[in-house]
């Protein structure tokens, strides 16, 4: 089982999205310093807690600061452009950095309707239209066909690797479909995860850049000495969680003790949901934890998110994660890039 890295380029209160921007790469380099398969970014904009929302500038910074982790998007929300355009920043990207970038590929906003409308310039963007975007780009990436009018340059025959990402059945069966690698938000919206995984292994045919059902979920972790400074620690991404599902996005909250003795019956519920995929504690508390949740979905690959304030901290829980999960063999025998 692979171990990769899932990073929201989280803005601490107090700091700014130039700080938030050089921890990440600080952050990809000692992960793959400690052996992390790949390094992705997300796409969200208007967000005053993420600094991602040039996602393809991002993945560019962190590629030249490394030189074994494969580097890319978690995801593009296609939805928000041109898929000319996306391939000819992929292009760019794959011909800097050779056989490091991936692709993947979301069909939510990222962001609210006012913003969607303006990065659009049109409200009549259609998310349903997104498996035909998706076979557009994967055009403009494949080898030119004759007599192909429009061709992306970089891009054309760069074959970047694509991956589909969802947090329901849809995504699960479009993956299936096209033979392509499926990524599950389970992170943030794990409800339908065991029906999504099941539907993509069961639907899944084979393609020229996979042959086999090949299944990454999104897993927030939270490690540290001590099950007590885990816990501390991960109150900051409880209450950015609550601040976004209240309608109250911000920067992300320092941490706070005894937090969850605060919480509302309504409060304790929202935060209920993202605990199917959370393992926090110390390293034996994150091996134990992530064992059961890999026995249960047979995951092929899991991608880590960490919400914690300090940066410091945050680099010691990816370095607890990986020496406590590393070694776990369960789960198919890795295929995708």
């Amino acid at each position: 089982m692979r171990l990769s890295v899932l990073d929201q380029t989280p803005i601490p209160g107090g700091s700014s999205a130039g700080d938030a921007l050089h921890n990440s790469i600080d952050l990809a380099v000692r992960t793959e310093a400690l052996g992390y398969h790949r390094y992705w970014v997300a796409e969200h904009h208007n967000m005053p807690g993420i600094a991602s929302a040039a996602t393809a500038v991002v993945i560019g910074h962190i590629a030249s600061g490394t030189t074994t982790l494969r580097v890319g998007s978690g995801g593009i929300m296609l939805p928000n452009h041109a898929p000319l355009m996306v391939a000819e920043q992929f292009g760019t990207l794959a011909a800097l950095y050779p056989n490091r970038i991936d692709l993947g590929l979301g069909r939510a906003p990222g962001t609210d309707g006012m913003t969607a409308h303006a990065l659009r310039r049109t409200l009549h963007s259609d998310p349903n239209q997104f498996p035909q975007d998706v076979l557009e780009l994967k055009g403009y990436l494949a080898d030119a066909q004759e007599n192909q009018k429009v061709l992306a340059i970089p891009g054309q025959g760069s074959h970047v690797p694509l991956y589909i990402l969802g947090s329901s059945l849809f995504g699960a069966q479009l993956a299936a479909i096209l033979g392509l690698p499926f990524a599950f938000a389970s992170h943030f919206a794990p409800a339908a995860m065991m029906r999504a995984i099941a539907l993509y292994r069961e639907e899944f045919t084979p393609s020229e850049q996979l042959s086999a059902p090949y299944v990454m979920l999104g897993y927030n972790i939270c490690a540290a000495d001590t099950e007590a400074e885990a816990q501390y620690l991960r109150s900051s991404g409880l209450r950015a969680l609550l601040n976004m599902r209240q309608g109250r996005p911000g920067p992300l909250p320092a941490p706070v003790d005894n937090f969850e003795t605060t919480l509302t019956t309504a409060e304790q519920s929202i935060l209920a949901q993202s605990d199917a995929a959370a393992a926090v504690g110390d390293a034996k508390q994150i091996h134990d934890q992530v064992a059961e949740f890999v026995e249960k979905t047979q995951v092929d690959e899991l991608i880590i998110t960490a919400q914690i304030f300090d940066h410091d901290a945050r680099c010691h829980s990816y370095s607890i994660a990986y020496e406590a999960c590393a070694n776990l063999q369960i789960g198919s025998i890795a295929q995708a890039n």
